[in-house]
């Protein structure tokens, strides 16, 4: 029952991530056609740049996690693809480790950042004057759900379990195909 309720608050922090990081894409989009049509009839819109920039970074950063546990994050598989059983495992925990520290201490130093940004009440230095630690928090945010997704997956893969973000290998030329179409690779 505990197990279930966690695993659902977890898939549901991903998802609501990989939605934000959506959100901000339109964001984006709305602010670039803002910019571009102001241009041309003389409109100006304030900070559109910085707000774009910030949007970008939340963006990107959001998604993170969603990216990795959906198994749409670009991995390269050349010697694990070669592994089997109890050998596969062992790397899978290694690589997952590895992830986990980069990832983490990455994390750990822009939570700090935005953390000091709060504490200091740093202002953009641009046309409106915003708190810096709000559009970082789509940053250390983002890397701070990464972390977290990361050391799910460990934990799943310490338990026996093949990684959720490996997908089956295509069975036919087809399939292979039709995912890369899918992905747009």
């Amino acid at each position: 029952m505990l197990a279930r309720l966690v695993r659902s608050l977890l898939d549901g922090l991903y998802l609501g991530a990989g939605w934000l990081a959506g959100l901000f894409l339109i964001v984006i989009f709305l602010l670039m056609m803002a910019l571009s049509a102001g241009r041309k009839f003389g409109l100006n819109v304030p900070a559109g740049d910085d707000f774009a920039a910030w949007s970008m970074a939340a963006m990107a950063f959001l998604g993170l996690a969603h990216t990795f546990k959906s198994g749409e994050m670009i991995r390269v598989g050349l010697l694990i693809d070669r592994l089997h059983g109890r050998t596969r495992q062992v790397v899978e925990v290694v690589a997952l480790l590895m992830g986990i520290i980069f990832v983490g201490y990455f994390a750990w130093h822009a939570l700090n950042f935005t953390y000091y940004s709060w504490l200091t009440n740093e202002v953009a230095t641009g046309v409106v004057p915003l708190k810096m630690w709000i559009p970082q928090l789509g940053y250390s945010g983002g890397l701070a759900i990464l972390t977290i997704a990361m050391v799910d997956e460990l934990v799943h893969v310490l338990a026996g379990h093949r990684p959720r973000y490996e997908k089956e290998p295509p069975k036919t030329a087809e399939e292979a195909v039709e995912r890369a179409a899918a992905s747009a690779v």
